[in-house]
């Protein structure tokens, strides 16, 4: 077994958030659904990119904003995602590297433009999506590099990476390179949309061993097995090595066939902006899992910083979480 290095490395989409104020009239104008998400050609996000009012550039990303979170603990991180070398891919790079997290996927220097995000953020505070996946879909084989993942006590795969052939491909190969290394491969289940796409394919991935680790919400298990949640937990039970499931204010479990751990969510003062709260409890659970904590310590660190995430705009940690953590009585 390689030496551990890493505590989590995480494969996913390098997506730029810009967020900036808008009025309704201008959704109106331009077509947007309020509150929803949609996907745009590169042609749409130049469009609205350059009619946003001044705008706040983070870079972002489900898989992304977890190893984030795992360096705010004080966990030792990498990401591996795609950009363009063009102003965005800098502003990504650049993000997530003061995060702490190692970053060194060579930016693409031909092709789609670096991915973004265009929230737009009404008086109400409803955020309204408009995502570009551009060059995060380009991510192939050739990105990964073996030594790091084979360092890296778990390997976390963003399920929205099993859209681009080449992505899928890169994700089969760090799972491979990280079993052989004797490390655990973790996926995120995504959004349910993602499950609907990929239902047959993400149980393949789980019941023949790729998978060992999967975390989802309460709406993607129940879309996994198109069933109650009742059921649908009795049959992951069987189906992967370990699970974690997320509940909202209902709290959280980790199952296996035989046991299952859970704890309460975080108290929170005001529920602001839900964005990354997943994001954020897998950063806790895998940080208390790289450790080797017990599965109710994993769950509390996870509440801790999902509670702190959905208590403001944005996917990323306004205080640091290590600190938090000990100020509540968490091992980090």
């Amino acid at each position: 077994m390689t030496d551990q290095q890493l505590d989590v490395i995480g494969f996913g989409n390098a997506i730029v958030d810009v967020l900036a104020r808008a009025e309704p009239a201008f959704l109106d104008r331009h077509g947007m659904r309020k509150g929803g998400m949609t996907l745009i050609d590169e042609e749409r996000a130049e469009t609205v990119y350059g009619a946003m009012g001044p705008g706040v550039e983070i870079s972002g990303g489900s898989a992304a904003n977890t190893v984030v979170g795992v360096a705010a603990l004080g966990g030792r991180a990498a990401f591996v995602g795609k950009v363009r070398d063009d102003e965005l891919g800098g502003i990504f790079a650049h993000d997530i590297r003061a995060a702490g997290v190692a970053y060194a996927t060579p930016a693409a220097t031909t092709g789609p433009t670096t991915a973004r995000c265009l929230i737009l953020v009404t008086p109400d505070g409803e955020r309204t999506m408009n995502t570009y996946l551009g060059a995060a879909q380009d991510l192939s084989p050739a990105d990964v590099d073996e030594n790091l993942v084979a360092s890296a006590a778990v390997t976390y795969l963003e399920g929205y990476l099993w859209d681009p052939p080449a992505a899928k491909d890169a994700f089969l190969k760090a799972a491979g390179i990280a079993h052989r290394a004797g490390r655990t491969v973790s996926l995120t289940l995504s959004d349910a949309f993602c499950v609907g796409r990929y239902r047959s394919e993400f149980l393949s991935l789980m019941r023949e061993g790729t998978v060992d680790l999967v975390f989802a919400n309460e709406a993607e298990l129940m879309s996994l097995y198109e069933t109650d949640f009742d059921a649908a937990l009795a049959r992951l039970r069987g189906d992967v090595k370990r699970a974690v499931v997320t509940r909202s204010e209902k709290g959280a479990l980790a199952v296996t066939a035989d046991e299952t751990a859970a704890v309460p969510a975080f108290p929170v003062a005001k529920v602001v902006d839900t964005t990354g709260a997943g994001d954020l409890f897998a950063a806790g659970y895998l940080h208390g899992f790289a450790k080797g904590f017990p599965a109710e310590d994993c769950l509390r660190l996870g509440a801790l910083c999902a509670s702190e995430i959905i208590g403001h705009i944005g996917a990323r940690p306004e205080r640091k979480l290590k600190e938090f953590a000990q100020e509540n009585g968490l091992r980090v």
